[in-house]
């Protein structure tokens, strides 16, 4: 009877997670886009500047200079990513896999920040820049650095799922 009334607990309970994302990193567009202009430079340090810079394509600005329509395309893949994810945590029981969870969530807020970027302007609002003398990384954003993180949650979870796992078995 008690089920009936209460479902499940889900991992979706770790959408706020997604939901920090996604503010945390509007908000730090919107920032850089109303204190840079565009190609702009503000130096942090010695190898650290923010620099505003807009990015048609995908990591590295892959397909940067496709034409326009890798616009949609990384829309399109960014909501089917989404909904994957979302079914993903929805499967999951919302105790006993937290690694696998936050970095689920946060790959979720990274894709659908980044998503909101290309709908509103057709590209992605990027503006943390590394380098080392002449040497310069390409430039980043939040959303950027929660899907690293969470690539790299799901890969230590998986690893340290079959730890787990080959340790059960002997």
């Amino acid at each position: 009877m008690k089920d009936d009334i209460f479902p499940r607990a889900t991992a979706l309970a770790w959408l706020w997670v997604s939901a920090l994302v996604i503010a945390l990193d509007q908000f730090t567009k919107w920032f850089i886009t109303n204190q840079l202009d565009l190609y702009e430079v503000f130096p942090l340090g010695p190898m650290l500047e923010l620099t505003r810079l807009h990015n048609t394509g995908a990591a590295f600005s892959l397909l940067a200079h496709a034409g326009g329509w890798q616009r949609w395309f990384f829309v399109i893949l960014a909501g089917a990513i989404s909904v994957a994810i979302s079914w993903w945590l929805y499967t999951l029981p919302a105790r006993g896999h937290p690694w696998l969870s936050i970095g689920l969530a946060l790959i979720l807020g990274g894709a659908i920040g980044n998503a909101i970027d290309r709908l509103a302007h057709g590209f992605v609002i990027d503006f943390l820049h590394f380098h080392w003398q002449q040497w310069y990384y390409p430039a980043f954003n939040v959303a950027d650095i929660a899907i690293t993180t969470g690539a790299i949650m799901l890969v230590i979870d998986a690893l340290w799922h079959t730890q787990r796992t080959k340790a059960d078995s002997t």
